[in-house]
């Protein structure tokens, strides 16, 4: 069976995280680490890069899972260890993409300015690349008349609320980097409108590409909530 392009770069991505400094990465983002593994939040899940292998994976919330009653602890230690594993799944394309440029693409004095803009209007945007207006008019239609929803699902993946629209909130991308979702409701007049803002330096952390493999990651997060 063919692999599709997206699993292709996917791979090739993986393949050449392997070749950076690692040790440079934790440093300059203090992540957490072990000898097997990186780790880093993403858009409210916890993520896991194998260091031999490049490998990303996503961590599941835990269900409690209730081992057999018996007085063999090492069967015990065995059948926690096997449910720890199952909690982890393989990554996405645009996850995998959005993590490592962000390590290892981003500069090194990469700062957020604490201005939010369009993505047309961040510093050093490509103006000729940027997308159309309707680029997230699927989206907005399923959001429309389910803002009570919407602000719950925002909510869930950390944002803080905002007071821009009927639903606005800034909702954490990494630890240390923010997006912030703006939507209105349609009406006779106007279609819903759904709109994401970013610092206006976003540029030092991450391509301009990268940007919308984000959004639409957190547009199926939040539509999976």
């Amino acid at each position: 069976m063919r692999k599709s392009n997206y699993e292709t770069t996917k791979r090739e991505s993986q393949k050449l995280f392997l070749k950076y400094d690692q040790q440079r990465l934790i440093d300059k983002f203090h992540l957490e680490h072990d000898d097997d593994f990186l780790y880093i939040e993403f858009v409210a899940r916890r993520y896991r890069i194998d260091r031999h292998t490049g490998n990303v994976e996503w961590k599941e919330d835990a269900k409690q899972t209730t081992a057999p009653q018996t007085a063999d602890c090492k069967y015990e230690e065995q059948i926690s260890e096997k449910n720890e594993s199952s909690l982890w799944h393989e990554a996405g394309f645009e996850e995998v993409l959005s993590i490592f440029d962000v390590l290892c693409y981003s500069k090194n004095d990469c700062r957020l300015s604490g201005n939010y803009c369009g993505i047309s209007n961040v510093k050093g945007a490509n103006l000729a690349a940027a997308p159309g207006n309707d680029m997230f008019a699927p989206a907005a239609r399923s959001f429309d008349h389910h803002t009570d929803r919407l602000a719950a699902a925002c909510e869930a993946l950390h944002g803080t609320k905002e007071k821009i629209g009927d639903v606005s909130y800034k909702i954490p991308v990494f630890p240390f980097l923010s997006i912030q979702l703006q939507f209105w409701e349609g009406d006779d007049e106007f279609p819903p409108q759904l709109k994401f803002m970013w610092d206006e330096n976003i540029l030092q952390f991450m391509h301009f590409e990268t940007t919308f493999y984000v959004t639409g990651h957190v547009i199926d997060r939040l539509l999976s909530l």
